[in-house]
């Protein structure tokens, strides 16, 4: 499990492409027959994904000797989100089906967790976020059909997307962790514009749909001393409560957000104009 520490956006004023991209972006997040983690201190998420080929993957006791815990989700809950063939998920003995598109969510508490792939050569590729939980909240399956849509923007501005919001109290209870897949409209490129910051929750953006030759120029960074990574396909990049988050592709995309910290109001933003950024 690699580890990222946090970063003091003093601290973020300094760094070059290369440091920026060492703090803030994860190049490598899905890997074939593995389950891979990040570590971070920004509200200690753990980011990651699982990807079972020819034999299933279980949340073993490597990972909680890493947290010195009995098991991996004794004080953690987790979401993923399957991005690629149909899969599923053991969940102390019970089987979650886990389809293209859908969501599972896995309360605290659960002991053992494995994950499959229906076939090795086309398998689930489970895109994976866990947040610190207080108590308990039963495992549930999330269907595309269940998420919450909103879609926002103009074709004219270039930013109409349906935000598809799986793991939202709304849908399900959870402690602190909300998750949802963005899709943009066919002409559009643009995820969030005009931008936003949130001081009260950390965010991930976990970029995917995108072709080998594409990449989205992720702007982060304090209003008034933006900076932005450049993200290839299934990269991930850590948002900072203190940062703003907004990216613009050469090509069509589909991102995945999680966010945690203080709270869970979906609408609790501190809205930017574009005026106000430099």
């Amino acid at each position: 499990m690699e580890i990222r520490h946090n970063v003091h956006p003093e601290h973020a004023r300094t760094l070059d492409t290369a440091g920026l991209r060492l703090h803030f972006l994860i190049e490598q997040v899905l890997v074939d027959g593995e389950l891979h983690f990040t570590y971070s201190h920004i509200d200690r998420l753990v980011l990651g994904g699982a990807v079972p080929t020819q034999t299933p993957l279980a949340l073993g006791d490597d990972l909680a000797r890493q947290f010195a815990v009995p098991f991996f989700l004794a004080r953690r809950e987790l979401g993923t989100i399957n991005i690629g063939g149909a899969g599923w998920v053991m969940v102390n003995g019970v089987r979650f089906d886990v389809n293209e598109r859908e969501a599972l969510y896995i309360g605290a508490g659960a002991k053992d967790v494995v994950f499959h792939s229906v076939d090795p050569a086309q398998p689930a590729r489970f895109y994976i976020n866990c947040a610190p939980a207080h108590t308990s909240y039963p495992t549930r399956r999330i269907t595309l059909d269940e998420a919450a849509p909103v879609t926002l923007g103009d074709p004219l501005t270039s930013n109409r997307r349906t935000i598809h919001k799986f793991i939202v109290p709304s849908v399900l209870s959870t402690c602190q962790l909300t998750m949802g897949m963005t899709v943009l409209a066919p002409g559009s490129l643009w995820n969030t514009m005009p931008c936003h910051t949130h001081e009260r929750r950390m965010e991930a953006y976990f970029y995917f749909d995108m072709a080998p030759d594409a990449a989205v120029f992720h702007l982060m960074g304090e209003p008034s001393e933006t900076r932005h990574l450049v993200v290839r396909n299934q990269q991930a990049v850590l948002s900072p409560s203190w940062s703003l988050h907004s990216g613009v592709g050469t090509q069509s995309y589909t991102f995945i957000w999680g966010m945690v910290g203080e709270n869970q109001v979906f609408d609790d933003m501190d809205h930017l104009s574009v005026a106000q950024l430099a």
